[in-house]
């Protein structure tokens, strides 16, 4: 039986893409609070763009979700940091109460206002975070304290508003909470046992390499890159 999980839509946001902090870079991480219905297709919300497509956007990164109930803890962290007064200050589409990561599982499937969207992935946050706070380790911050958001990919378009529903209609998967999996990748990256059953799982295709990897070769990989960033 599938558990009971509704939210409320705070906000539904989007961003476009303007040259950022470092020499070259380009980023849309600065969204904005949209009025009315966005139409959601396949590769996110209408009118949001994404500064590095290698590794922003496309069908398994198309709405990135992040719970409203963590900019408390955030606050008494990083003190009342401006970018914490209104969603949208860790580039989130989706701005919720009530539901965080440890209420979904990897694969679930829900509908947010007209549309099916399903859990596709965590986030893995990367340095434009900490250029944006001002901060020179928030993302890994972020990544240390499980705080990160989530992903969806879209099965249905339609549309979503401030004051939509977020209803979980399927979970094929309840044994794989996001905390499991981020557990898996940032502290338990060598368990054997976990990595086999992760990959029995429907992961997205960078996951599955990142995985297979580490079987094969018994290392982890390096997190500076992503955290760190180019050089300024």
């Amino acid at each position: 039986m599938t558990p009971r999980l509704s939210a409320t839509v705070e906000a539904v946001l989007t961003g476009r893409v303007v040259d950022y902090t470092r020499p070259g870079s380009r980023s849309a991480i600065a969204k904005r609070a949209v009025e009315g219905p966005v139409a959601v297709g396949s590769d996110g919300l209408a009118g949001d763009e994404q500064g590095d497509r290698r590794v922003h956007g496309g069908p398994d990164k198309a709405i990135h979700h992040y719970p409203r109930d963590h900019y408390v803890a955030w606050r008494a962290e990083v003190g009342p940091h401006p970018l914490l007064r209104e969603p949208g200050a860790f580039g989130e589409n989706i701005s919720t109460a009530g539901v965080t990561e440890a209420d979904l599982c990897l694969g679930d499937r829900l509908r947010l206002g007209s549309a099916r969207v399903e859990v596709s992935q965590a986030r893995q946050p990367c340095w434009k975070l900490s250029d944006r706070f001002g901060i020179a380790d928030m993302a890994r911050r972020v990544q240390d304290s499980g705080r990160s958001g989530w992903y969806y990919r879209v099965l249905e378009p339609g549309t979503v508003q401030a004051g939509d529903a977020l209803v979980l209609l399927e979970r094929p998967h309840p044994d794989w909470p996001l905390p499991r999996l981020a557990e898996l990748l940032y502290r338990r990256t060598l368990d054997r046992d976990e990595l086999a059953a992760a990959l029995a799982l429907p992961l997205v295709p960078s996951w599955r390499k990142l995985f297979e990897r580490r079987l094969e070769q018994g290392d982890a990989e390096s997190w500076e890159s992503r955290l760190g960033g180019p050089a300024r």
